[in-house]
């Protein structure tokens, strides 16, 4: 099974797709199911759901992600990215094909299994968030979803171990957009104008100020401010300026917290500065929290075969979480060792891990 792995990921690998326009990452997954008593169906565009009818009341459903990066690639692998530009740059091509062996260990193990089962191959993980879409469609329902798994190879980690923990694994996460405005004059007569560069200068100051007395030093998040735009010569005042950042935190409690007192920042620097703030957040996605129920079983069952346990939390983020708001979901992280780090244009991993997360994957098929 490992050969077949392998050979799913390589040449997934060579198509990368963005988004939820997976045409031809779609055609390929479903070609190697095509064989398979299970029936396929595409809830949302760029989506492929293959589902196991054993019969039973319930499922148990496994999602990998499938979309890439717009990324060119610059691993020199003799089975490289063929779309320019593009490239398999986060393990999903990895995910895709662990999903794709599981789904041959399901058909050879039909009129045995305890549940349904549902293999969800999902779209736009990396933007905008297939995973909701998904969810809204209604799939889960429909097929009597009782809990979901889902993978993600971690750099870092001990190749081919499995690591997870109870609770918060991940972070929610916004993007966050300041839009200033003032009033654009000569830099010699500067008192007559209002300086949107110097408003987004005084708001990233205190931002961070609010950021560290906000929520106790202990409580893990994340608030910082990356990219900056403003002013279109160097003697007048800017007019606009735009500063881009990202608001992460482990509970919605706590995102609440600092998103608030962003908003309310906003409005005391525009009192200082004579300019006109205004704050977007985008949607994001949920923290990623494992239902500690459900992990609770997987470990009593499992024994000494259980996923070891995640000491820290990654202020990473992923749409896996989706799933959680809908059902009891927990999510795996599998090691790949010391690599590239995630999102790199040079990003590969050791396939033999593959096996490794096919052989949990097997033994969350017998769940009670």
């Amino acid at each position: 099974m490992l050969d077949f792995m392998i050979q799913c990921r390589r040449e997934l690998h060579q198509i990368p797709e963005l988004e939820q326009n997976l045409p031809k990452t779609c055609a390929y997954v479903k070609e190697k199911l095509s064989a398979l008593s299970c029936v396929l169906s595409e809830p949302v565009k760029g989506a492929v759901c293959a589902y196991f009818d054993e019969g039973k009341a319930d499922t148990i459903a496994f999602r990998a992600d499938m979309d890439a990066l717009p990324i060119a690639e610059q691993t020199g692998l003799p089975f490289a990215s063929v779309h320019p530009g593009c490239m398999h740059a986060c393990g999903h091509d990895g995910h895709t094909a662990m999903l794709l062996g599981l789904a041959r260990q399901v058909e050879k193990r039909r009129g045995t299994l305890s549940h349904n089962v549902l293999l969800i191959f999902q779209p736009a993980e990396e933007n905008p968030g297939g995973a909701k879409l998904i969810c809204e469609s209604g799939v889960l329902q429909a097929h009597h979803v009782r809990c979901i798994f889902g993978f993600h190879l971690w750099p870092g980690l001990p190749a081919g171990e499995i690591y997870t923990r109870p609770g918060p694994l991940m972070a929610k996460s916004s993007e966050i957009t300041l839009y200033a405005k003032g009033k654009s004059v000569h830099i010699s007569r500067y008192q007559e104008g209002a300086d949107s560069l110097l408003a987004a200068a005084v708001y990233l100051q205190e931002v961070y100020a609010m950021e560290r007395s906000a929520l106790a030093p202990q409580v893990p998040r994340l608030l910082r401010f990356g990219r900056i735009r403003g002013g279109s010569v160097r003697n007048a005042l800017a007019e606009e300026t735009v500063l881009e950042g990202s608001l992460r935190a482990f509970t919605v409690q706590d995102y609440d917290v600092l998103k608030k007192g962003c908003e309310e920042l906003a409005e005391v620097v525009s009192a200082k500065t004579g300019c006109t703030l205004a704050l977007h957040f985008s949607e994001g996605y949920p923290p990623v929290t494992n239902d500690e129920t459900l992990l609770k079983r997987v470990e009593e069952q499992l024994g000494a075969d259980a996923p070891k346990r995640y000491e820290g939390l990654a202020l990473t983020t992923e749409d896996f979480a989706w799933y959680q708001q809908f059902v009891p979901g927990v999510f795996l992280f599998l090691g790949v060792g010391d690599t590239e780090e995630l999102h790199s244009p040079r990003f590969n991993f050791d396939e033999s891990v593959l096996a490794k997360g096919l052989a949990m994957y097997e033994r969350l098929l017998e769940l009670r």
